[in-house]
């Protein structure tokens, strides 16, 4: 990895270790005051709109922002930028009606998992709880991975020591004071979060403006701009498809539906979020446009820290550390939670103990030391994040289509899954998209068009999304 040495690494490492310390102060502190497993899962269920509205977008937009919509742009051009910010705001408006639906439908719900297991049954119910486990361990690998990287970047500290700092302090608060913590977290990140996007947009429009600007993506790379172009109609959909099936169906989502106060705050929450997501993650997404249209692009996961920190301002890096570090933290302590709370409420059905709560702890400290070693090998971010996403794609359609059919049953799900999971897996590219299991190594690359080649991305969502729907008209 090239690097910019914008700090030395003791100073990188100090910064670091002191933003993750004011975390982990500021949200035991406050969970003192709140005791009990209610609080831990769910807040007490007495979530304002303020807060939920924060942690909701705290929680949705983590490290991957700095990485996987910017990188996303270099080569899907426009219609990747706009298929990530549709992809991760549109589950918030289709929660609308489901998490009012689900609120009414079962009260007393705490996960997705649960509720899966009270309309399905004990076999998918395994299934899922499985799947929701692996594709959040991915995304705490990506979340550290990305913010280990951009401390590389920046100072050339290895990789392993931001990882472990953040994931250690992300871990003693969080496991302490369960969602009620990672809520008020969320809400000081979010803070954090526009005021120093705020900045970075005011220093990019001010000190690029001949270069910020859709003209002079036009004039260097028309063809990320062009309707022409083959990437912005595959990479788009995409990512609409990939992001949406997971926001949809991630359990952090799902937690804070049932922490809020009422179906009204729940609401007006969601709206909020929706329309603070959108433009957010379209600029970050646009960032790499403008990267890509330069001549000295150095990796497409660098993108919008290149044209950030061209000019190698220490203010700037420091900023971005700020940005980074509440990023990554909001959305750790949010799948930590997550993680805990499936493994407290679903567990139980499956082993039998006497402790959920430290059976929850002690998988998590297993599952972040994975990620903490995994993240020591700076594999690509957002080739992480898509692993993550085919799981819930194969899973996201069938299981809320039969919610509301008196047709399908578990038999259905848990075979439409499967060949959702069978079908994307097969499709799915290696890590430098030349090839899949299916495209390149049981059948050789020459036997196919080359436009099938190419795409193998965009195919791989596609079936693993739409494939399930083949199976929907089994018998019982």
């Amino acid at each position: 990895m090239n690097n910019i040495i914008l700090l030395s690494q003791q100073n990188a490492i100090l910064l670091v270790l002191g933003i993750s310390i004011i975390f982990v102060i500021l949200g035991i502190v406050y969970s003192k005051k709140f005791k009990g497993l209610n609080n831990y899962l769910l807040a007490n269920r007495s979530v304002g709109t303020f807060s939920l509205t924060s942690s909701l977008v705290a929680s949705a937009l983590g490290a991957w922002i700095l990485f996987g919509p910017a990188s996303a742009a270099t080569w899907g051009g426009i219609g990747a930028v706009i298929g990530y910010a549709l992809g991760t705001a549109f589950p918030l408006f289709i929660l609308i009606y489901l998490g009012t639906q689900f609120r009414e439908k079962y009260p007393k719900g705490k996960t997705l998992i649960e509720v899966i297991r009270l309309k399905y049954g004990p076999n998918l119910f395994k299934l899922i709880l499985v799947l929701s486990i692996f594709y959040m361990t991915i995304f705490l690998i990506a979340e550290v991975t990305a913010v280990s990287m951009l401390i590389n970047y920046i100072s050339g500290t290895d990789l392993w020591i931001t990882a472990l700092i953040v994931i250690i302090s992300s871990l003693i608060y969080t496991l302490y004071g369960g969602l009620r913590a990672s809520i008020f977290t969320d809400n000081i990140q979010f803070l954090f979060l526009i005021v120093l996007l705020l900045i970075t947009f005011s220093y990019l429009f001010n000190f690029n403006t001949n270069e910020f600007n859709f003209d002079y993506i036009k004039t260097k790379q028309p063809q990320l701009l062009s309707i022409n172009y083959l990437p912005n109609f595959t990479a788009g959909l995409t990512f609409f498809i990939a992001v949406a099936a997971t926001n949809l169906f991630h359990q952090g989502n799902w937690q804070r539906v049932y922490a809020a106060k009422n179906t009204e705050v729940l609401k007006k929450s969601l709206i909020f979020s929706f329309l603070i997501i959108i433009p957010i993650v379209f600029f970050m997404g646009f960032t790499g446009l403008v990267a890509a249209s330069s001549e000295n692009i150095v990796a497409p996961d660098l993108a919008f820290f290149q044209l950030l920190l061209k000019d190698q301002y220490l203010i700037i890096s420091v900023i971005i550390i700020f940005l980074a570090i509440s990023l990554t933290v909001s959305s750790i302590d949010t799948i930590i939670n997550a993680i805990s709370s499936l493994i407290i409420v679903d567990g139980k059905k499956i082993i039998k103990i006497k402790n959920y709560d430290l059976l929850s702890k002690q998988i998590i400290i297993i599952l972040s030391i994975i990620a903490l070693f995994v993240a020591s090998k700076g594999l690509s971010i957002l080739y992480l994040f898509l692993l993550a996403d085919l799981f819930c794609c194969a899973a996201v359609l069938s299981i809320f289509y039969g919610f509301y059919s008196k047709t399908f049953f578990e038999k259905n799900a848990y075979v439409s899954i499967i060949v959702g999971l069978i079908a994307g897996l097969l499709l799915f590219p290696s890590p430098d998209f030349s090839k899949s299991i299916l495209i390149g190594i049981l059948f050789p690359v020459d036997l196919f068009p080359s436009i099938v080649s190419q795409s193998l991305l965009f195919l791989s969502f596609l079936t693993a999304t739409f494939a399930p729907l083949l199976t929907w008209n089994l018998k019982k």
